[in-house]
């Protein structure tokens, strides 16, 4: 329910445009909303989920969420629609670092977290993508603001379940329930601060006051924010958390990652949409393939995780995706889906769907109990600021193109078809940058390696 709802949007983006009265760069906050709310406030939730217990997080992000969506649900103008949104996306900071911790502590033996890990990383990316589906079908059969209501049900289930299915766990003692609250505050207003003068771009200069402010803002409460670290009694990310280089390597190619992913998936709706003329019901079904393809490449890498290792999974997903969206860059005004949208898509979910299960298991190597949620968190927080900072840099570089081109003489329809392939090439090429970064930096993790998280749950048991 919560990753659907990172991309359930974007098939709705021309309606709920349409009936709130939003901007074409204040649209993006419909995504950002969400995504920088996570982003920022996921390391603290990896945390109160270690303190506090994560069964009692996951449940109080359910309930906060669910009110959220009622709230975006019900919007009559653009600032309850962000309000909802970033309300979801702290939902989201509080309920996906301690479900992430959950499995890892319940499943202690190494190959069988390996499988546990693969199918919530499955769950994650077929939620995803079939948000897209969901989305087209209640758009254009009922209406935008049903994407919203139907988490409630879905909310009621969880808080049933839940409770009876999955025991309580908490690891960190009395003595560390300090909190570095001002750190996960100066995180968030600083991300905040940079993406909103990245998207300010689209519509003013480089260099005027409403872009240079706020990303100045940003980057001051960023640095801030690292100084907080420092010198935080129980900081949200602990320096030496960042020894372990797989662990550094593969958070931060996820940045690359997400930038192409979720800035991919919010253009090529719009082109399908604005450019191709498909209607929302066509533009949901139209996305199937890449749910297929990232379903297909989750169950393949985690099969080759065991032969070929993290490393060559990782970094070879990564370098396929990128070619898939190269492939996507070649489509014109003119293209058809199976010609022009498809073969690029399968590509892209195939080899991105693959990268899943082995990113995810990077990021938990050399993990003990105390930090599970802590490792969870950083990443999910990586994926968050990796799909705000997509959003925010390529559909701004897209828009400008698109506007300097129509400015030319250059037909609406071409140029922003100019706008979203420039965009994707560039997607492609930081795909391709992280691949080989991964492959030239990682170290060589596979299932055989000793692994701390089994023998610090052995010692405390």
């Amino acid at each position: 329910m919560i990753l659907l709802d990172m991309t359930v949007v974007n098939v709705a983006l021309p309606r709920i445009q349409d009936g709130l009265g939003f901007s074409a760069s204040g649209l993006a906050w419909v995504v950002n909303g969400y995504v920088l709310a996570a982003g920022g406030l996921l390391m603290l939730g990896g945390r109160l989920a270690d303190v506090f217990g994560r069964r009692r997080l996951l449940l109080i992000g359910v309930v906060v969420f669910g009110l959220s969506s009622a709230v975006s649900g019900a919007a009559e103008a653009p600032w309850m629609m962000v309000v909802g949104r970033f309300g979801q996306g702290a939902a989201e900071a509080i309920a996906a670092p301690a479900s992430l911790g959950l499995i890892a502590l319940l499943f202690t033996d190494p190959k069988e977290r390996t499988k546990a890990l693969g199918v919530w990383g499955g769950i994650i990316g077929l939620g995803g993508t079939l948000g897209y589906v969901i989305s087209g079908v209640l758009t254009d059969l009922v209406s935008w603001r049903w994407i919203f209501f139907i988490n409630l049900p879905v909310a009621l289930v969880a808080l049933v379940l839940v409770p009876r299915l999955v025991t309580e766990s908490q690891m960190v003692r009395a003595k560390d329930h300090s909190l570095d609250i001002i750190g996960a505050v100066t995180l968030t207003l600083g991300l905040v601060g940079v993406v909103y003068g990245l998207l300010q771009a689209a519509e003013h200069s480089w260099g005027s006051t409403a872009v240079v402010v706020p990303i100045a803002a940003g980057a001051a409460l960023l640095l801030t924010m690292l100084l907080v670290e420092r010198r935080a009694r129980n900081p949200l990310i602990p320096l030496g958390f960042f020894a372990n280089r797989t662990r550094s390597v593969v958070n931060f190619v996820t940045l690359f990652f997400m930038a192409a992913f979720i800035s991919y998936t919010f253009m090529l709706t719009l082109f399908e949409q604005q450019v191709l003329d498909y209607s929302p019901l066509v533009t949901g079904l139209a996305w199937l393939p890449l749910s297929v393809g990232i379903g297909g490449g989750i169950a393949l890498g985690t099969a080759l995780i065991p032969r070929l290792g993290v490393r060559v999974v990782t970094g070879g997903g990564f370098i396929g995706a990128g070619v898939g969206l190269f492939l996507t860059s070649t489509a014109d005004v003119d293209s058809s889906y199976v010609g022009g949208i498809m073969p690029g898509m399968l590509v892209f979910g195939l080899f991105a769907g693959a990268t899943m299960p082995a990113a995810t298991n990077a990021a938990l190597h050399g993990v003990t109990v105390q930090d599970s949620s802590l490792a969870s968190g950083l990443q999910n927080t990586m994926q968050q600021i990796g799909g705000a900072l997509g959003v925010a840099v390529l559909v701004t570089l897209a828009l400008r193109h698109a506007d300097g081109e129509i400015r030319l003489g250059t037909a609406p329809e071409v140029a922003m078809t100019e706008g979203y392939t420039l965009a994707f090439r560039i997607g492609a090429a930081l795909m391709v940058i992280g691949g080989l970064l991964v492959m030239a930096l990682i170290e060589r993790v596979d299932t055989e390696l000793r692994d701390p998280m089994a023998e610090s749950l052995a010692e405390s048991r």
